[in-house]
């Protein structure tokens, strides 16, 4: 049975319904196909619960803050492991359910079953024949496991399969401390699990300023220890797991594998395409259109390997519908990258990473949050931010942090760069007392001092160029 649309989308995850919300506006002859459960990597197993472990892992570690106000009996406090994670996936649930409504109304136009192209306009999905104008490729991704690992059996877990443990092990490692990884190994150390992290690189949470990532080492290692700059082996003990790396040996109950994610191409039929294909299989697409080459086929989501945020992810679904709804191809900018860890402290990096800044030798200012005044308040005074700008105009490009409420700071410093803004510029922004932000004032500060002489730098504050008019006594 063959039959023809408009647009095929292959994949119903964020960026997949990303794509179908635009083409649905336009055109009611389209068709989604997807394989696997629906409602979205990150409602079910990435972004939504895990911050919802991280906010229950918090309350209850924050119990110790009532200790410092001579409250008695906070630590008597006890946690059921079972009880959590039941709440966490009860919460996962709604939000994965209020994804997956997004295709119940479609009926007929909504597919299960794995769609294998046998041509760039021709789509198989079983015994169907499916023609289409124009195809949008957002299958995502899973996690990555080596195979011998995966042959530990039940001792070994990935990220995805985490949220469907009925209760907590006495002992875990966490191999990987990316920003997944990192996460997970915090929440599960502050509701009583011995965690061990282990990290191949010398750098944790996708920082690459050194100064940074050292100082977040040094506030994460009193809760649980972390080896680095070594890979980890794991190999079956009994019925646990010893974990071995950077000289150290562990033996644990279970080990929680986050070393990152591959895009799902396996048996789309790409090769059929006629295009080049890499190392993992994924076709060469241009990332401000979307489109493979010059074919009516486009990439979205984390099936292109690019960046595997929701936000980025629901871009690409917007861009690739929007050009597959035309005949020509729009190039679109991309926002300013911003990155969040919603580790304690928060780790985020906003705009341009030092190690992304090659073509440029960047002015560095940074702030010591240490004594700020508003954490002191929180018990939470720690944490460093250090921004980059460029020589002589000033103009902000990036920023790295590992800061109490950094993704507020991210965000105001992604949003700034974004609209082109110098460290001059945003020191003429109001900043209230006491907040967090005055960190960020006083980096900006120490930025514009290293700029260059500071009594030639702007005001912060702008002078008027007309004289208000003040009315007489009387009057």
């Amino acid at each position: 049975m063959t039959r023809r649309y408009d647009i095929a989308i292959i994949g119903a995850g964020t960026a997949g319904l990303s794509a179908l919300n635009q083409v649905r506006k336009h055109t009611d002859n389209f068709v989604i196909i997807n394989a696997g459960p629906y409602g979205t990597t990150c409602a079910r197993t990435g972004c939504m619960p895990s911050k919802t472990l991280v906010e229950f892992a918090n309350a209850f570690h924050n119990r110790h803050l009532l200790e410092t106000l001579d409250v008695q009996g906070a630590a008597a406090l006890q946690l059921d492991s079972a009880v959590l994670m039941q709440k966490v996936r009860d919460l996962r649930d709604d939000f994965a359910a209020a994804a997956a409504r997004q295709t119940a109304d479609l009926g007929e136009r909504s597919i299960a079953g794995r769609a294998r192209f046998v041509a760039p306009q021709r789509v198989q999905v079983g015994e169907r024949i499916i023609e289409a104008e124009a195809s949008i490729i957002a299958t995502g991704s899973r996690p990555v496991v080596p195979d011998a690992w995966r042959a530990l059996g039940r001792r070994v877990a990935d990220s995805d399969e985490f949220f469907e443990w009925e209760e907590l092990p006495p002992s875990l490692a966490v191999v990987g401390m990316g920003g997944v990884g990192l996460e997970l190994a915090q929440a599960l150390s502050r509701v009583g699990v011995d965690v061990y992290g282990f990290e191949a690189s010398n750098c944790i949470g996708g920082l690459s300023d050194e100064t940074v990532a050292r100082q977040a080492l040094d506030m994460l290692q009193p809760e649980f220890p972390i080896y680095m700059g070594a890979r980890a082996e794991l190999d079956a003990q009994g019925d646990r797991v010893a974990v071995q790396g950077s000289g150290r040996q562990v033996v644990v109950d279970k080990a929680l594998v986050a070393l990152g994610r591959r895009p799902n191409l396996e048996g789309l039929g790409l090769e059929q395409l006629g295009v080049v294909l890499d190392d993992q299989g994924r076709p060469r697409f241009n990332p401000h259109t979307m489109q493979v080459g010059d074919l009516p086929i486009y990439l979205a989501g984390d099936v292109d390997g690019c960046v595997p945020l929701l936000h980025e992810a629901a871009d690409e679904g917007y861009i690739a519908a929007h050009n597959a709804l035309q005949s020509g191809a729009l190039s679109f900018e991309r926002r300013t990258p911003l990155m969040i860890v919603f580790s304690d402290p928060h780790i985020a990096v906003a705009g341009q990473s030092l190690a992304s800044l090659k073509s440029v030798e960047p002015v560095i200012g940074a702030a010591d949050f240490a004594a700020q005044g508003r954490l002191r308040m929180t018990r939470s005074d720690r944490g460093v931010l250090r921004v980059y700008a460029e020589p002589g105009s000033g103009r902000l490009l990036g920023a790295e942090m590992c800061v109490p409420q950094g993704e507020h700071l991210a965000h105001l410093l992604a949003w700034a760069i974004g609209e082109r803004r110098s460290v001059h510029d945003v020191l003429r922004m109001p900043f209230y007392h006491p907040v967090v932000e005055e960190g960020l004032r006083s980096a900006l500060r120490d930025t514009r001092d290293r700029l260059g002489d500071s009594r030639k730098a702007p005001l912060e504050l702008a002078l008027q160029h007309r004289l208000p008019c003040v009315p007489a006594a009387g009057q």
